[in-house]
């Protein structure tokens, strides 16, 4: 079955533009170098919606690119630029008369309730309005899951002391905030068409690949076509992409891709 995948943001832990930065990438005033958080959207066939994290641009990036319901999440782990949009998966709360299902490792569910008390761990006398109605489901980092009927394998990605949790759907692989690859993590996205992948700039980094990194990762696991995703504002769109190899491209805010499941 076809489905979509939609990258909602390309962008590293700052963003692009970097506020007060005056590098020739962040004046361009490029579209392409106008990168939101990372962060992703897989829209089903049969009509949900299932957000790959929910970082602090979310709002923005659900009005732009026309996100009109949330039905689940998948946390790949608990870093601010990640989760700190939790609180306006409420608005989809308002629009749906639902509950959200947010799926993650036991670690990164920790953190996100940690993050939000407030919604995990209410006061008693709290008078406020609606908080976000979120249901937290772990999922095993080296199992599968079948979400809205979507089957999706998980796999491990070393991020310093974090491990954050990659995802596979069908022929699309998505591979955000790693340094390398883990062995279940190479087993898993081996000969996948198309493949999202952490790519932070061509200088080396202690918790993410660079792009000489990432386009060797791209070439070991036989990927048809590989977006780098979140680049950060060294990275000019044009100049970047007349020098990568043949089916490694940058990714972008509001790429869409098909996928068959």
């Amino acid at each position: 079955m076809q489905h979509h995948f939609t990258l909602l943001g390309c962008g590293t832990s700052t963003g692009v533009p970097l506020p007060g930065c005056s590098c020739h990438v962040c004046l361009s005033g490029h579209p392409k170098n106008f990168r939101n958080r990372t962060a992703g959207a897989f829209h089903l066939a049969s009509g949900e919606v299932i957000l790959i994290d929910s970082g602090p641009d979310l709002r923005h990036q659900a009005l732009q690119h026309n996100i009109s319901r949330v039905d689940s999440v998948i946390f790949t782990h608990a870093h601010a630029d990640h989760i700190l949009g939790t609180d306006d998966l409420r608005a989809f709360n308002f629009t749906s008369k639902r509950r959200i299902t947010c799926y993650g490792s036991s670690e990164t569910l920790d953190g996100v309730r940690n993050a939000f008390p407030y919604i995990f761990n209410p006061k008693p006398t709290y008078l406020g309005g609606l908080v976000a109605q979120l249901d937290l489901v772990s999922i095993d980092p080296q199992g599968s899951s079948d979400i809205h009927g979507l089957s999706c394998h998980f796999f491990p990605l070393p991020h310093g002391d974090t491990t954050v949790t990659g995802i596979r759907v069908g022929d699309l692989g998505y591979a955000t905030d790693c340094k390398g690859l883990s062995p279940r993590a190479t087993d898993v996205l081996r000969g996948v068409t198309t493949l999202f992948l952490d790519g932070l700039r061509w200088e080396s980094h202690n918790t993410h690949n660079s792009i000489h990194e990432a386009c060797e990762i791209a070439r070991e696991l036989g990927a048809q076509t590989t977006y780098l995703i979140h680049t950060t504002h060294s990275i000019d769109y044009d100049e970047v992409s007349r020098q990568l190899p043949k089916g490694i491209e940058l990714g972008y805010d509001g790429l869409r891709v098909a996928f068959q499941d």
